[in-house]
């Protein structure tokens, strides 16, 4: 099974970056799409992107597209989510999962994880 370990995350003022690495031993094509949910106090889980194991497609959610990007280097077998341009509803903690699915124009995010990080929190604030 994969493990899978978050970095990067901190307190930024609003219309800064942050760069969030997600560490994935064991990660091989028997998955699917490995990516980043958030969930903010007293919001549901929004799926924010996900990069497809298989090809490298990649996708957004619509709050993020144009400001956030998605990476990975597959030699280090690590994503990353570079977050441009962030705002105070970026707020929120960011976990790493391949049990992501990106289906009509947005990224789904099950109820249950087979594999998930421990989170890191992501603060935008002056």
């Amino acid at each position: 099974q994969v493990q899978l370990v978050e970095s990067g995350g901190g307190l930024v003022q609003p219309g800064g970056s942050l760069r969030l690495s997600c560490a994935a031993s064991g990660l091989t094509l028997e998955y699917y799409a490995i990516g980043w949910f958030r969930q903010a106090p007293g919001k549901e889980r929004e799926g924010v992107s996900c990069i497809i194991i298989s090809d490298g497609t990649t996708y957004y959610a619509e709050s993020v597209k144009g400001r956030f990007t998605i990476s990975r280097d597959n030699a280090n077998n690590t994503v990353y989510l570079q977050m441009n341009s962030l705002k105070s509803e970026d707020t929120a903690v960011y976990y790493c999962t391949t049990d992501l699915k990106p289906y009509a124009g947005r990224i789904l995010v099950p109820p249950e994880f087979l594999s998930k990080g421990q989170g890191t929190q992501v603060t935008v604030s002056s």
